[in-house]
């Protein structure tokens, strides 16, 4: 007997990600949303990975190929996150934040904790998601802040321990 869909979505609220925006296109043509289904994949190449929703409507705008930049928000960025999550058009969603460029191209958030620029190598559909590898090809930190999670549905703040 096989697990349904709400209760494995209902036992993955409970799995805690850092809150991020990601990002492609260019400064004159962005798109982005929300994600929390990031992470690491290997420090050698330096690659990450990105779940999104085959029926989103950025969809067909990431591709193999595509710049990325995976754009982690910090504490006091719920907003950013509600934003990128929303039904507005993409131009409205950058009227939010400060955005720059670094190596590929893709929007980079000037406040995020930490902005990873990638180039995407690889797609693979998985159910109803578009797993999505980014070669990292530049990151940019900013000064040490306090971290976005979202953990059973919820946003939590981390704070930022200035000892470490």
């Amino acid at each position: 007997m096989g697990i349904d869909a709400l209760t494995f979505r209902n036992a993955m609220a409970r799995l805690g990600a850092a809150v991020n925006v990601v990002t492609t296109g260019t400064l004159d043509d962005p798109a982005g949303f929300t994600a929390s289904a990031v992470c690491s994949v290997t420090d050698t190449p330096p690659t990450v990975l990105v779940c999104l929703n085959r029926n989103s409507r950025v969809r067909e705008r990431f591709r193999v190929d595509a710049a990325m930049c995976i754009n982690v928000l910090a504490a006091d960025q719920q907003d950013i996150s509600g934003v990128f999550a929303s039904p507005l058009e993409q131009a409205e969603r950058f009227r939010s934040g400060h955005w720059d460029t670094l190596t590929t191209g893709a929007p980079v958030l000037d406040e995020a904790v930490l902005s990873l620029d990638c180039r995407i190598e690889r797609i693979v559909e998985v159910g109803t998601h578009s797993v999505m590898f980014g070669a990292v090809e530049s990151l940019r930190n900013s000064s040490p802040r306090g971290g976005l999670i979202y953990f059973n549905r919820t946003y939590h703040m981390l704070p930022h321990d200035d000892d470490k």
